[in-house]
């Protein structure tokens, strides 16, 4: 069995850095985005840094990417049924932060 800590490292592989957990919560309430919507969503994110992090999770299998075969490209980001399980997840660490900001301005 692993141990936590290679569990928290392959977590950290997932989903860690400045932008993935952003691009998770951009697709959080919709069908599917596409690049220059994600862009614009994911404040202060580079070209090349969204097409990294796109790549990584459809790799991890947390995004999913549809192409559709017309001119100009249209390419669409969604989140898989992995990618939605870790919403739950997320929407806590949110709630603990609200909760943490309460306290230290009480």
């Amino acid at each position: 069995p692993e141990t936590e800590d290679a569990i928290l490292e392959t977590l950290l592989q997932h989903i860690g850095g400045k932008w993935k957990i952003r691009i998770i919560w951009a697709l959080q309430n919709a069908q599917s985005k596409r690049y220059s919507t994600l862009k614009n969503e994911v404040s202060s994110i580079t070209d090349m840094m969204l097409s990294q992090s796109l790549k990584d999770l459809c790799a991890d299998g947390l995004l999913h990417r549809q192409q559709y075969q017309e001119i100009p490209p249209k390419v669409e980001y969604s989140l898989t049924p992995s990618g939605k399980t870790l919403l739950p997840a997320l929407n806590a660490l949110c709630e603990w932060e609200r909760q943490m900001e309460l306290s230290n301005h009480s």
